[in-house]
């Protein structure tokens, strides 16, 4: 992967981690893909499979047709086994070396955790698809136990507490994103001073907007993705590869840098 212009862009990130002080990583769909999650807009992805129309959270909640699919959906392979891939790895590895204030992701399958950052650090825009919630009551399930009511035939399972609407801790379209999370993902958008984005083509909006909160409060842009994306014209760093691929070499070289 790596070419004359890579390594020269792959150096110059090198330099602008190690001169911050509030590191900001941004992840999207192109970190997740690499450990085999499905993607949603891609080819071959999630949307070419169901129509997004059938998912938004008015249908989800108010017809048992709509949760049915969601149901099938799941159980056909939404949420994988999958495992933390080199990117994730590589971020949690800029924790330990102490220049990572924290993650700010699109994605819904927990891999950032998984791989070591801590879950006060990672604020998930989308949710977390490793937990299902009651509408009704609020009591949390774990996805493992609904997944294996659903494998042995509950088409729509409900909550055992009150008999409420079950549905995924994920943001269905229509469906406000968490305040919380979307706040203090702002708020540390506004004071980086290096804002990395990786995978995403930030066109998802409001998730979009925290890179311009970075870079409008004067942080340093870097973006690694495969594609174009509106804000590549801002960027000190460029560089088109794969989020793992790109991430091993920051990563190498910073450690030796830091062991130097």
């Amino acid at each position: 992967m790596e070419n004359q212009d890579t390594a020269v862009q792959v150096d110059r990130l090198v330099e602008l981690i190690i001169d911050a002080r509030n590191v900001v990583v941004f992840t999207g769909a192109g970190v997740s893909t690499e450990s085999g999650s499905p993607d949603f807009r891609g080819p071959g992805g999630i949307w070419e499979r169901f129509d997004p129309d059938d998912f938004t959270f008015q249908k989800f909640i108010s017809s048992e047709e709509t949760r049915k699919k969601q149901w099938r959906l799941m159980r056909e392979g939404l949420i994988t086994e999958a495992k933390p891939n080199p990117a994730h790895h590589a971020i949690a590895e800029l924790d330990r070396l102490g220049k990572l204030d924290c993650v700010i992701t699109q994605n819904i399958d927990n891999l950032h955790q998984k791989a070591g950052v801590a879950d006060e650090k990672v604020f998930e825009l989308h949710g977390n698809n490793n937990w299902i919630k009651c509408l009704g009551c609020g009591q949390r399930y774990p996805y493992q136990e609904v997944k294996k009511r659903i494998i042995d035939g509950d088409e729509i399972p409900g909550c055992q507490s009150c008999g409420g609407i079950l549905k995924p801790e994920v943001v269905f379209f229509g469906e406000v994103l968490p305040v919380d999370a979307l706040e203090q993902a702002a708020a540390h958008s506004r004071n980086a001073d290096l804002f990395i984005v990786i995978g995403s083509t930030l066109v998802v909006y409001p998730a979009a907007h925290m890179p311009v909160f970075a870079v409008n409060s004067g942080a340093s842009l870097a973006i690694i993705n495969i594609g174009s994306t509106p804000m590549d014209q801002q960027a000190e760093v460029l560089i088109s590869g794969k989020a793992g691929e790109v991430m091993f070499l920051v990563v190498t070289q910073l450690k030796a840098r830091f062991a130097g």
